[in-house]
């Protein structure tokens, strides 16, 4: 029996369920194939429960963490709305192809909504075929503006 659910960061079972899902994510190489370092694992939860505009989904099969969903809300200055980011969205390997992705976006979209966010956005790597078509499924595309301009790219600066 599935089960989508908001983590309450106080709940034992949930802070180790978003540290360990995310650990799996982290491990599969469209996460970057590393596990997640101990101090990453040891502040995560207390760090994303300091920030009003972070939450997590988690999705439980018959008791046991098999998805999770980290957002960020962020803000549309050309909407002048909140935006909803999905930071992290991944269900463990043997539990894939079931729907649950289906799942936590459906819940991400209701919860962002209810801020009144104007958008859901994501990224997604280049080479990750099953999530681009399940994403794709969902409504998402690449972002433009302008189509002979192309797509946006999403680029990073380590501080």
């Amino acid at each position: 029996m599935l089960e989508i659910v908001l983590a309450d960061y106080t709940n034992p079972k949930h802070r180790q369920a978003v540290v360990d899902m995310l650990d799996d994510y982290a491990q599969d190489p469209m996460g970057g194939g590393e596990a997640l370092p101990e101090n990453t694992r040891a502040n995560l939860i207390d760090e994303m429960a300091k920030r009003d505009h972070v939450f997590s989904i988690l999705a439980f099969v018959d008791d046991q963490p098999v998805g999770l969903a980290n957002c960020v809300e962020g803000f549309s200055t050309f909407a002048a709305k909140p935006v909803m980011n999905i930071h992290d969205i991944a269900v463990i390997k043997d539990f894939r192809g079931q729907g649950i992705a289906k799942r936590l976006l459906q819940e991400v979209e209701t919860l962002a909504q209810f801020r009144g966010c104007c958008k859901l956005t994501l990224e997604v790597i280049q080479g990750n075929e099953p999530a681009k078509v399940a994403y794709e499924k969902f409504g998402f595309k690449p972002y433009q503006l302008d189509a002979e301009m192309g797509n946006a790219e999403f680029w990073q600066k380590y501080l």
